[in-house]
């Protein structure tokens, strides 16, 4: 199957790329267009439904009307000379709030809007008075806006409301402040968008320069980074085609982890092809472009073909997934995958069959025989010493392993004391007057079992309890729904809802008063941004249990079936689980232990897991795949090893810096979680690429020797020239300096 599509790829090249171009840049756009569609913003709509935050949301939609994409944001109206509001400030504030629920937002018109396909959020807010500070400095409102959040369109909407808001209260001589829900999402976007662009463009040009250092070729620098886009672009439409055909919501970080992901391992597939036919190349001068770029398709793409089969197989674990975030996040990676997959075995073979010997110009690496270098030092190295080379990889590995001793979960989604935006400095304003909880209130959901009415003396001594409990500051007066049937109670904690701090408050001392004090026959939830992250924490828990043993049972099997060995596969396990351990410690050690972060991010373990084995497995299977190959036909096992270590360095290393590169510009991102997997992630894959795959696995493999393959044993390979003996190779061939042939057969 494998060798049928790189054949015919090979073979009709022109049509390939045809293909690849024409439906490639349709469902790039079309994702681009769409994706804003599929998306949900709230994350309690993927916990499951017997959480307690989940069951909030329900009555709130159902008895509140509350919907799902509708983003409150807080507006702060003060006088300008800071004295407290008059009674004619508080009249003009009341009237402006009635013309602006009164006056229709329209959506501003922009070129990259689509009719009929772009969604037009233009809209009548909901803007009603909120409350007033205890000391008459300002007055706060909230306003209502539908629409997904993520969207620029609904960026552009919010900005259009901010404008008239302001200058309706300008003209009263008051001043406004706009803070929590969009008004954060829209100024912390604003604030990135330069860097974003910088760290997108830096991107680009870091693998565009890695090309042309390492091939010396304006062709090799610029066409893995073209084709990986069109292919990234098409897997990104592929996935919100699915999602809109299917009738399920994707997370909106979805989109951008397929990106940063598929750009990573794109290059990287397209490195190995690269490195693999530029060898063959030297090798086989005469013979056709077309028949060299088919047998390197066709090899490679079986290892390559492997690797994506782990990397989907660890990512569709989390469909059995509690949390909806994972369950849309996995199939979606792993459908991505594959699409980069096809694309490695059609587009990037059609490429090179259409390029050939052009591909590496001017370097003239083809016709120069190459010198000894750092990668062929490095084999003989771990040749040479191959347990010396195994215990101090080991030892590396289990010193930053240390370093998840007293590891703490944090679901940090802010940070707002490092916030600089103005909807954080409003915020800032708010909380010194008012507690922090304002502006995002944990919310109380009261129904009775019955159906019967509610009234304020159905609630009994819930708002006193409730009022009562550690860290609220406030509690609203009751709100009832139309009918009488349903309570809200609005608690303000002392705490922003974003931090560690509210998240244990609504879980503990909140939910706790809610449960004691609740009259018999009412049911109460507790809702809410705090109460919602400590839910989807406690669901991020139960899954880490459940996936992690499924996933690792899972790519066990793949090394099993894909080696044919029994050995194989538990000498890369173990040295995946370590390279693993090692990453996650090392991050507790940078983001808790010398950070002052107050943990690593609850979804880290699993995140890193899924993709530091997956890749560290990626670049293990490549490995493995040439030291099998060099096994079958070396003299020894540490000929062997060093033979594939000096062919396969260079496109790891080359691989995992771009890779490392890729997650590394998540760091930029102001969200203490991206930013923690970005870093991670990139280390991850550093260790994966120079300390597993480059040094343990070759060092066991050479401690082994062909014991590793066991129980498939394989004959010393016999080229032309006669069979390799452990006597020696060949005339002309080097030889270590303990006098071992290093032959390159």
């Amino acid at each position: 199957m494998i060798r049928a599509l790189t054949g015919f790829s090979t073979r009709r090249p022109w049509w390939v790329i045809a293909v690849w171009a024409v439906v490639g840049i349709f469902l790039s756009l079309l994702g681009q267009v769409l994706v804003f569609r599929v998306t949900q913003t709230d994350s309690a709509g993927f916990l499951p439904p017997e959480y307690d935050a989940a069951a909030a949301l329900r009555v709130a939609r159902q008895e509140f009307g509350a919907e799902p994409d509708a983003d409150a944001v807080t507006v702060l109206v003060a006088r300008r000379d800071g004295e407290p509001l008059k009674a004619a400030d508080r009249r003009r504030v009341d009237e402006v709030a009635r013309e602006l629920s009164a006056t229709r937002v329209e959506m501003p018109r922009t070129d990259d809007r689509i009719p009929g396909l772009s969604a037009d959020y233009s809209q009548v807010p909901r803007v009603t008075p909120e409350t007033t500070a205890p000391d008459g400095s300002f007055a706060l409102l909230r306003a209502r806006l539908r629409g997904n959040s993520t969207d620029p369109g609904m960026h552009s909407l919010y900005r259009s409301f901010h404008d008239r808001a302001r200058q309706e209260f300008a003209e009263a001589g008051l001043r406004t402040g706009f803070t929590g829900g969009l008004a954060d999402t829209v100024d912390r976007a604003d604030a990135e968008k330069t860097t974003q662009t910088v760290v997108g463009l830096a991107m680009a040009g870091l693998i565009v320069l890695i090309g042309a250092l390492v091939f010396r070729s304006v062709l090799a620098a610029f066409v893995p980074l073209l084709a990986v886009s069109v292919v990234g672009g098409t897997a990104v439409g592929t996935v919100v085609g699915a999602a809109l055909s299917a009738g399920f919501d994707l997370d909106p970080g979805t989109p951008g982890m397929i990106g940063t992901v598929l750009l990573g391992i794109g290059v990287d597939y397209f490195l190995f092809l690269l490195f693999r036919f530029r060898e063959e190349l030297s090798r086989r001068p005469a013979d056709d472009r077309r028949l060299v770029a088919a047998d390197v398709a066709g090899r490679v793409g079986t290892a390559v073909t492997s690797a994506a089969l782990t990397i989907v197989t660890a990512f569709a674990t989390l469909g059995v997934a509690s949390f909806g975030q994972f369950r849309v996040l996995g199939p979606s990676v792993a459908v991505s995958v594959l699409v980069m997959l096809v694309a490695s075995l059609t587009l990037m073979p059609a490429l090179l069959a259409v390029t050939g010997r052009r591909m590496f110009r001017p370097s003239r690496s083809l016709t120069k025989a190459g010198r000894p270098g750092l990668a062929s030092r490095t084999g003989e190295r771990v040749a040479r010493r191959p347990l010396a080379v195994l215990v101090a990889s080991v030892a590396l590995l289990g010193a930053l392993a240390a370093g998840a001793t007293g590891v703490r979960m944090d679901f940090g989604t802010g940070g707002t004391s490092r916030d600089t935006t103005a909807a954080a400095a409003t915020a800032r304003e708010i909380a010194g007057a008012l507690p922090p909880g304002v502006s995002d209130p944990t919310t109380v959901y009261v129904t009775a079992d019955d159906g019967r009415p509610l009234d304020t003396a159905a609630l009994g001594g819930l708002p006193r309890a409730l009022a009562g409990a550690d860290g609220v500051g406030r509690v609203a007066d009751p709100v009832f729904n139309a009918d009488r049937t349903a309570a809200r109670l609005d608690a303000y904690l002392t705490a922003d809802a974003r931090t560690q701090r509210a998240r244990d408050l609504a879980a503990g001392p909140v939910r706790h008063a809610v449960r004691e004090a609740a009259p018999a026959g009412l049911t109460a939830h507790v809702g809410g941004t705090a109460a919602v992250f400590a839910d989807v924490a406690t669901a991020v828990d139960r899954d880490l249990r459940t996936v992690l043993p499924v996933a690792a049972a899972l790519i066990a099997l793949i090394l099993l079936v894909l080696l044919r060995s029994l050995a194989a596969p538990v000498v890369l396990m173990l040295a995946v689980g370590l390279c693993f351990a090692a990453t996650f410690g090392a991050s507790a050690l940078v983001f808790q232990h010398l950070g002052g972060e107050p943990g690593v991010n609850v979804v880290l373990p699993l995140v890193l897991f899924l993709f530091v084995v997956a890749l560290g497995t990626d670049y293990t299977i490549l490995i493995g795949d040439r030291l099998r190959e060099e096994t079958a036909r070396a003299a020894s096992a540490r000929v062997a090893v060093a033979r594939a270590v000096r062919h396969t360095a260079p496109a790891v290393a080359t691989a995992g810096t771009v890779l490392a590169a890729s997650f590394g510009g998540l760091s930029v991102n102001a969200e203490p979680s991206t930013r923690q997997i970005g870093l991670a992630t990139a280390l991850g894959v550093l260790l994966s690429a120079f300390v597993l795959s480059l040094l343990l696995v070759p060092s066991a493999a050479a401690l082994l020797g062909r014991a590793m393959w066991w129980p498939v044993h394989r004959e010393p390979y016999a080229s032309a020239t006669g069979s390799v003996r452990a006597a020696g190779c060949r005339s002309g061939a080097g030889r270590s300096r303990r006098g071992e042939p290093w032959c390159d057969g």
